[in-house]
């Protein structure tokens, strides 16, 4: 490989909670690493997504939208993930909803090192009613804030990626590739499986409760292509515990079975998965649980 002609970099993906962050890095990948979910602020800890190509690299780090509403141990992890990102990083991928900018988006550009380039993502374009209505938006934004580049895209279809690395490749340094050809996450296979159980929780249970349950695994056993799997979701309340377990334990099970799937489509082999709940009143400020459930310190 000529490294002078090869391009490699780290790309922070930063937006407030719901622009669509996860989504992105996941199509910029072309597999499922980052959980998604309709509901705000599923992202709790830095998830990386490995881009490779014959003449170039690029390692995204999709990170939890910024939280200011509550002070806990989780939230401040969750900021000091944001900010350590944003410090080790060639390019800042800033992601806005379109025609959606408020004070919340500025805010957070207020908090991006000034010496690090920023492309700003315009995501969601394919939701506009009236597209004549987007390029206004764009000059706006382009007169308030010193961007390298502003790309429109929809992450959710696909569109406008192509421009998006182009406008990355064109920030990032010469040099050789940062991980193997073949690898798509820095992320461990027990990472990617409590992630995915937590993600079911955020798609089949009510608007609140996920908010209040993590998910930790207990052990991780790989032989070949089979995983066997023991996992725990931990709760703050015994009436949380009882609505995830479910009637006759079925919402359990079905969180449990579209978890299993996801993990076999992505670890490529046979998982067996065993899910329990358990209370553990005040996790979310229990710094011992945070770290041992793999929270970034």
């Amino acid at each position: 490989m000529n490294e002078s002609a090869h391009r490699a970099g780290c790309v922070a993906i930063v937006g407030r909670p719901n622009v669509g962050k996860s989504t992105l890095l996941n199509r910029l990948v072309g597999e499922k690493i980052s959980i998604t979910s309709r509901k705000p602020q599923t992202t709790r800890q830095r998830v990386t997504g490995i881009l490779t190509r014959n003449d170039l690299q690029l390692v995204f780090v999709d990170t939890p939208g910024f939280q200011t509403q509550h002070d806990t141990a989780l939230n401040r992890l969750m900021n000091r993930s944001v900010t350590r990102s944003l410090h080790e990083v060639d390019v800042v991928l800033w992601v806005i909803e379109a025609l959606k900018f408020d004070e919340r988006d500025a805010s957070l550009f207020r908090l991006l090192p000034g010496k690090i380039p920023v492309v700003l993502v315009i995501n969601k374009v394919d939701r506009l009613h009236d597209k004549n209505l987007l390029l206004p938006f764009l000059k706006e934004l382009h007169g308030q804030f010193a961007c390298s580049a502003i790309v429109p895209v929809s992450a959710q279809k696909g569109l406008g990626l192509d421009e998006l690395v182009k406008a990355i490749v064109a920030l990032v340094p010469a040099g050789p590739r940062l991980f193997e050809g073949d690898e798509i996450t820095s992320l461990s296979e027990r990472t990617l499986a409590a992630e995915l159980i937590r993600e079911k929780l955020f798609r089949l249970l009510g608007d609140e409760l996920p908010y209040a349950a993590a998910v930790g695994v207990e052990r991780f056993e790989s032989r070949g292509s089979l995983r066997r799997i023991h996992a725990e979701i931990i709760v703050d309340k015994g009436s949380h515990k009882a609505i995830v377990i479910g009637r006759r334990g079925e919402k359990l099970k079905m969180v449990a079975s579209h978890a299993r799937k996801d993990m076999e489509a992505l670890f490529g082999g046979k998982v067996f998965l065993e899910v329990w709940v358990k209370v553990r009143k005040g996790w979310a400020d229990d710094e011992a649980i945070l770290k041992r459930m793999g929270y970034d310190a």
